[in-house]
């Protein structure tokens, strides 16, 4: 064959791959912003987390009070539908014991597929001190349980939203800060709603990475990865091929991360959506956080940016929540400046 025609043929096909290719690469669309209240309703508020509690109906629930650790930081949550937000109550308080009061910390919502929305949550002194706890409503929200104290050494969902790959066991991603040499260190829980039994189940992690608040990716029905926050200046990754049993190939990926909290959301076997702070580490532990992504991966290892949440010289935007509803739009909710929780929707385009 003629060169010229191989060229032309080769540059046409190059063209069409591209093309294909750039098809492939989905949008964000309709991105709208907004905070739950513009108005704060606490000096300080963080770790907001969020569960559709009926079609296209959300409820969102995060700690305030004077400052993270404070007496009197409690867990509030909001309701939103029709593009509006309820005005936050609180129904968490302190607890008190042993003549001290304990602050509240990390609220996790959770619908199982039996219909029971849970929120679970931390109570203690600190993040190497605290202990789990837990609600529940059989009215998505408007009523909950009495609090219950989760057993000795189970802490629940640290930071993100739990999975149920089988019907009634819910899989917790939890982690521990240790009080004497500050290790940072993963596991798993599990949760059988028949039963109310807690499992613990440890990460394979011969490299020993300081990983603590880890977010679900699901592959397949038997296929499952982790994502971690770390001090390593990058996430962690770690997989299950058994629904969440056994877990090994802990190791890093080339995701930058500046020791903050991220969440991750599986729109399908192919399509996750992240959230992240993708600058190093700084000499403070709030720094780096002044810029959050929208990050894309059609496998979970290799991830590009989406859009930019937040993108300012100072600042802090961190501890982000991501879920999906009914009507495909992607819910994502973060701090904002420790003052308020900001709200962003978005379509998602291919």
């Amino acid at each position: 064959m003629n060169s010229k025609f191989t060229f032309f043929y080769a540059l046409i096909f190059g063209c069409f791959i591209s093309c294909t290719s750039l098809k492939q690469n989905p949008q964000a669309d309709n991105i709208e912003h907004s905070f739950i209240t513009d108005v704060p309703v606490t000096p300080s508020c963080h770790a907001a987390t969020l569960v559709e509690t009926k079609p296209n109906e959300i409820l969102a629930a995060w700690f305030g009070g004077k400052h993270e650790g404070a007496k009197d930081v409690s867990i509030y949550t909001s309701f939103y539908k029709d593009k509006k937000w309820s005005a936050p109550q609180s129904i968490i308080k302190p607890l008190i014991k042993e003549k001290d009061t304990l602050p509240c910390w990390n609220p996790v919502l959770f619908k199982s597929k039996s219909e029971k929305l849970y929120l679970f949550y931390k109570v203690g002194k600190n993040p190497r001190e605290w202990f789990g706890a837990m609600i529940s409503s059989n009215d998505d929200g408007k009523t909950w349980s009495t609090p219950e104290y989760l057993p000795d050494g189970i802490l629940g969902p640290i930071k993100n939203k739990p999975i149920e790959m089988t019907a009634g066991i819910i899989l917790c991603g939890s982690s521990t800060e240790s009080v004497k040499d500050n290790l940072w260190r993963s596991h798993v829980e599990t949760f059988e709603e028949a039963t109310g039994k807690w499992t613990k189940i440890a990460i394979e992690d011969p490299k020993n990475f300081d990983i603590i608040q880890p977010t679900f990716l699901v592959h397949s029905k038997n296929e499952v990865q982790m994502l971690f926050r770390s001090r390593h200046n990058k996430l962690i990754s770690s997989w299950s091929e058994d629904k969440g049993k056994n877990w090994a190939k802990t190791d890093s990926i080339n995701v930058v991360n500046s020791n903050s909290g991220i969440d991750a959301l599986t729109v399908s076997n192919k399509s996750f959506l992240l959230v992240n702070n993708p600058l190093k580490m700084g000499k403070d532990w709030f720094n780096g956080r002044n810029v959050l992504y929208v990050e894309y991966s059609k496998d979970g290892v290799n991830w590009k940016k989406l859009f930019d949440l937040e993108n300012q010289p100072e600042g802090e935007f961190s501890y982000p929540a991501i879920i999906q509803t009914s009507d495909k739009k992607v819910h994502i909710l973060y701090t904002y400046n420790r003052k308020l929780i900001k709200h962003t929707v978005f379509d998602l385009k291919k």
